[in-house]
């Protein structure tokens, strides 16, 4: 049964009058129950139309004056206009839903949906099933809710817009489960992958035009939108429109259209997953990302592409974005314990993998090239990486130098940099790094340093820094722009000449003992 009620009738008629199909006619009689939206389409219309008769036969039996004629309900709904009943389901396209809830409603297109989904070879156990619908389904939904209102309000009763079932529930309630049993998966409210059906309607596109005349406010241009004609849009619109001024515009009922609606493919879409660890990095000619100058590849290879590679193939993932906790130049090794870092892997088909096989994974990557080396490599959640940032000028970093000075020194002449603690130094953006950083002046502690003499011309110098120093600019002062800087420590000219990172003092993400 369709749990209908005796007030629904005169709803009931008005609309399979106006054309309605049999589950928009459940929509608007507020019928919330998902089962009834599941039953087929051929059983939902012939029992609205036996609830119309039972009504129409009580009448013809109460109605017929003396030596009248009773005439069979059916007959009697054809001559009377105001119950006019549709023809055939299958000959008749709903003015409202435009055929959604018709034919895309049978186990026919839940199988296409969902052979779709599974060319695209992805592995979950869960999905949530989201519909896209064109923007003047709103318009004609409200055209025939206006039409509805007018009949139940001469009969004092009630029939608010928001009581009104939505197309895309009932769309789900009546497919979603059909879907789920095919692809062996449940169903959920949210869940990591996500499965789009989507529909179009050309020949109703106009629909919603006049609402811009009437409601310009409602309807700005945006880069990202082909039409301003967007389901907010017209929902906004929608709300402060007059009755008056929409009957006057738009008719109510809404036109039946001579097409159905077109399902677009179906995509299936999961949720990020996110991959950390800690990476050394032991050449002195391999930058952290793509080295792109001018539109011009200047370097083969990357720290991130090392380590995606063997990742984006294992996940099956369309992309990537890396993100680590600072970086370094090309020319700097990264050592000690290595520098954290995030993966985030677009779209992954595949995301269940064991202790043992993400520990392979990690593997392969270091046998990839002598260059890295990751440890660590754990899946992680996207609320933990927000950790490898929290503090990001507040953490430390130790550094190794080997510096060349123009004037000699002996062993003595480096005694007092041991005595300098927490040096505030003005760091002004440096000229290497201006074409892509604002304009700013940094402060930055230089928290100890020592040194170790090398020769006449050499030293290697240790600093604990606070994240984000300017190690080189520190060294050579870069024009100025570094006060103090080395140079001005040592009163003569400096460079360095390596740079090594030995430590990135943040602990994050958990160690993994081997």
């Amino acid at each position: 049964m369709l749990s209908l009620r005796e007030k629904d009738r005169p709803v009931v008629r008005k609309l399979l009058s106006a054309g309605c199909c049999a589950r928009c006619v459940l929509r608007f009689c507020c019928v919330g129950s998902s089962s009834a939206y599941r039953r087929s389409y051929e059983d939902m219309h012939k029992e609205l139309l036996a609830f119309v008769s039972e009504e129409n036969s009580a009448q013809s039996h109460d109605a017929p004056g003396e030596g009248e004629t009773d005439d069979p309900p059916n007959k009697r709904m054809r001559v009377d206009e105001d119950r006019v009943t549709p023809a055939e389901p299958d000959s008749n396209i709903c003015p409202v839903c435009l055929g959604v809830l018709q034919d895309f409603c049978h186990p026919t297109f839940a199988k296409q949906v969902s052979d779709a989904v599974k060319k695209q070879q992805f592995e979950f156990d869960s999905l949530v099933l989201t519909v896209s619908l064109p923007a003047q389904l709103s318009v004609r939904e409200h055209s025939c809710w206006l039409h509805v209102r007018k009949e139940v309000r001469e009969k004092s009763m009630c029939l608010g817009k928001d009581d009104v079932i939505q197309v895309k529930d009932a769309f789900k309630w009546a497919v979603q489960g059909k879907i789920g049993q095919e692809l062996g998966a449940a169903v959920l409210a949210n869940s990591p992958c996500e499965v789009s059906v989507g529909f179009i309607h050309p020949e109703t596109e106009e629909d919603c035009h006049f609402l811009a005349n009437t409601c310009p406010d409602c309807f700005k241009p945006t880069k990202n939108k082909a039409s301003i004609f967007t389901r907010m849009a017209v929902v906004k619109a929608l709300e402060k429109i007059s009755d008056e001024k929409f009957s006057r515009n738009y008719p109510c009922p809404p036109k039946k259209p001579n097409t159905r609606c077109s399902a677009l493919d179906t995509s299936c879409l999961h949720t990020s997953v996110f991959i950390a660890g800690r990476y050394n990095k032991f050449s002195r000619e391999l930058p952290q990302t793509p080295w792109v100058i001018d539109g011009e590849r200047r370097m083969d290879g990357s720290v991130e592409e090392l380590i995606a590679a063997p990742l984006l193939s294992s996940f099956r993932a369309d992309g990537f974005n890396f993100s680590s906790s600072g970086r370094e130049d090309v020319d700097v090794r990264t050592l000690g314990n290595g520098r954290p870092f995030a993966l985030e892997l677009l779209n992954p088909h595949r995301t269940k993998f064991s202790r043992t096989e993400i520990k392979q994974l990690q593997e392969t990557i270091n046998q990839s090239s002598d260059k890295i080396r990751v440890r660590h490599l754990q899946i992680v959640t996207r609320e933990a990486t927000s950790r490898m940032k929290e503090g990001e000028e507040e953490k430390t970093k130790t550094y190794s130098a080997l510096i060349w000075t123009q004037k000699a020194i002996a062993d003595t002449d480096l005694d007092f940099l041991r005595n300098i603690k927490d040096l505030k130094l003005a760091q002004k953006t440096p000229l290497r790094v201006l074409h892509r950083r604002p304009l700013a002046v940094r402060q930055r502690l230089v928290h100890s340093m020592s040194a170790v003499h090398l020769d006449t011309h050499h030293f290697t110098l240790k600093l604990c820094t606070q994240a984000g120093t300017y190690i080189k600019e520190f060294v050579h002062g870069d024009f100025g722009r570094t006060k103090p800087n080395l140079c001005d420590l040592m009163k003569t000219d400096a460079d360095i000449l390596e740079l090594d990172v030995e430590s990135v003092d943040i602990d994050w993400p958990p160690a993994i003992p081997d």
